[in-house]
């Protein structure tokens, strides 16, 4: 069966003149109102019923993020729980779904831990990334296994695509004897566009977890610290016939510390490495092909330095999609993706490899001249569990004055990990795909001077993988034991007045076990964040709000996690055309507070940065 579909794979894009794929063309990174996640090719976000949140590299030095978690969480419906400061873990749970339920994608391509099923936000290098895409609901119609919660779309540095090179420096430092420094060229000359980026952070940290006592017990009161070297490139060329062709890469690599019991210390190894392009066929047919892999790589330390356990994992990605153009208003997506996932590592874990393979459909249409359509349907053949059929369905009509209503529905799901299915005394190789439902409405309204979203949606899960206590092994086990029920509502509002910018996003969230009437662990149940900006000349100036419900941490609802309210400060002075100095004060109002049980977060801390762009 495995030679049958890589045989197919191979042939579908065997009439390609170019290794192709531009989906996520140049101008993905120029419009903020233009997205490519959504449906996988370029599209208005007007005319989409998805829920999307887009942050551009413009956003990015605005809100002075360093880290992409830090980002991410300023993003309605998205809950970041981080185990400590700088580098360590970030679960993203998005529309209170699992973290593993979220699928993530760098210029394309698949990423991830293969035996987690997560990935790793915290070490993607803030400064390599150009543009994210946050596409909230289910998605697998589209990208298969892991898109039930949503998807984040990761685009690396592109930079400027003008005829004299252009160059970027910062550097800053800060709180925690933390220090960063960066820089980017780039250019275009005669159709070829090239970019290369370096960065590096580095800090001492603070003390992660707080003294546990039990079995797995820890007290290391001690400054964990971390830091991450990272690297990016890009070179791309456009032919006289439009065709295009392009290369791309990341890495980041360093080591992070942290309170464990018995190993706290892992050395990291991430990459990314692609081959894109597209060509026009006829006026009507253009087809892409993207080839690709992505590896995160760990290497564990114990408590002496030691080298103690390895979990790696390999991602092989091929993409070819052709898109018909069937009038003005009408245009029709055929897709293939094909995954190959390897691990290696010192467990011995009873499978090593899997393939997935998915074919997909996509009707995109414009009716009535106000009503906007998309329909998808997927076929997904997983070695491991077998076949799924996903389909998703959205509608939006755009009135007069502004305002939107939109609806959709969708089901989607999730491949269980390596872990869950091989991982030595654990895993299960019966388990099935976790399985869920989403139904979605809203109104919308964008005005000269104010724009609002309002969301309302309803989630079914079944077959949640969960635990449970084998008495003939005596060991706990993977099965498919749990199911959920998810009802939220979000709210966005952002208007201009005085010149003062506002944004306001607010969710509201009921996560359920539906066999214990539990709540869901590690999530919050409401959550509003504010922004305020304000510009005097060359002073910036900007203010960010962030209060969050409390949440439980074990799924019986035992220790509650408190909630808590955060004040952050910014602001950038830019002397020239060349150069900028940037502040922030995070946590003004110094609030000791956690996200997960146990782990700390950074108390009252400030940074200083320069830049300078030529």
């Amino acid at each position: 069966m495995r030679k049958l579909i890589i045989s197919s794979l191979i042939l579908t894009g065997a009439h390609q003149p170019v290794l192709a794929q531009k989906t996520d063309s140049e101008d993905s990174y120029k419009l903020p109102n233009m997205v490519v996640t959504a449906t996988r090719s370029e599209r208005e976000k007007k005319q989409l019923a998805a829920a999307i949140t887009v942050f551009t590299r413009e956003d990015i030095e605005k809100y002075q993020v360093n880290t992409l978690p830090d980002l991410l969480k300023r993003a309605t419906g998205v809950d970041v729980v981080q185990s400590g400061g700088l580098g360590k873990p970030a679960s993203i749970f998005m529309r209170g779904t699992e973290s593993d339920q979220v699928l993530v994608l760098i210029d394309g391509i698949r990423f991830g831990s293969v035996t987690l099923g997560t990935s790793p936000f915290e070490v993607i290098p803030i400064d390599q990334v150009e543009r994210v895409e946050i596409i909230r609901g289910p998605q697998a119609s589209l990208y298969g296994s892991e898109a039930l919660g949503g998807v984040i779309q990761i685009f690396t540095r592109k930079g400027a695509q003008k005829q004299e090179p252009t160059f970027t420096l910062d550097a800053g430092g800060g709180s925690y004897n933390t220090a960063k420094v960066s820089g980017t060229v780039s250019g275009e000359t005669n159709g070829t566009w090239y970019t290369l980026g370096a960065s590096h952070i580095n800090t001492k940290g603070f003390d992660a977890r707080e003294p546990t006592t039990g079995f797995f017990g820890v007290n290391q009161p001690d400054n964990d610290g971390y830091y991450n070297t990272g690297l990016n490139a890009r070179l791309g060329h456009r032919f006289d016939n439009k065709a295009e062709i392009e290369a791309f890469f990341m890495r980041s690599e360093g080591k992070n510390r942290f309170d464990g019991f018995n190993e706290d210390q892992t050395e990291f190894f991430n990459h990314v490495v692609g081959l894109s392009g597209r060509l026009f066929l006829t006026d009507y047919w253009e087809s892409s092909l993207r080839l690709g892999q992505t590896r995160d790589d760990n290497d564990n330390l114990d408590l002496d330095g030691n080298f103690s356990t390895k979990f790696n994992s390999t991602r092989w990605n091929a993409t070819w999609l052709n898109t018909f153009k069937l009038s003005d208003d009408h245009q029709v997506i055929l897709g293939s993706d094909y995954r190959y996932d390897e691990v290696e590592s010192t467990t011995l874990y009873t499978e090593l490899s899997r393939y997935d393979v998915g074919v997909f459909a996509e009707w995109q249409g414009r009716l009535l001249d106000r009503h906007f359509l998309t329909a998808s349907v997927r076929f997904d053949d997983n070695e491991a569990f077998g076949d799924f059929v996903s389909g998703n369905i959205g509608w939006r009509f755009n009135w007069d004055y502004g305002l939107s209503a939109f609806a959709s529905f969708g089901n989607a799901f999730k491949a269980p990990t390596f872990n869950e299915l091989y991982f030595p005394n654990f895993g299960n190789s019966g388990l099935s795909a976790e399985e869920s439902t989403s139904v979605e409405v809203g109104l919308a309204g964008d005005y000269d001077w104010l724009r609002w979203e309002l969301r309302a949606y309803h989630t079914n899960i079944d077959n949640l993988i969960g635990f449970s206590f084998n008495p003939n092994t005596g060991n706990f086990g993977a099965e498919n034991t749990d199911k959920a029920q998810i009802d939220g509502i979000e709210a966005e509002i952002g208007t201009q007045i005085l010149g003062v910018n506002a944004q306001l996003g607010m969710s509201l969230l009921d996560p359920r076990n539906r066999l214990t009437n539990t709540r869901v662990p590690r999530r919050s149940n409401k959550t509003l964040s504010f922004d305020l900006s304000r510009s005097f000349g060359a002073l910036e100036t900007g203010a960010t709000l962030l209060a969050q419900g409390y949440r439980y941490d074990r799924q019986e609802n035992t220790n509650k996690v408190g909630g808590f309210v955060t004040v952050d400060l910014r602001s950038a002075y830019q002397f020239n055309k060349n150069w900028k100095l940037s502040g922030q004060l995070n946590n003004l109002l110094d609030k000791q507070y956690q996200t997960a049980d146990t782990f700390y977060t950074a108390d009252r801390n400030f940074f200083l940065s320069i830049h300078f762009t030529h």
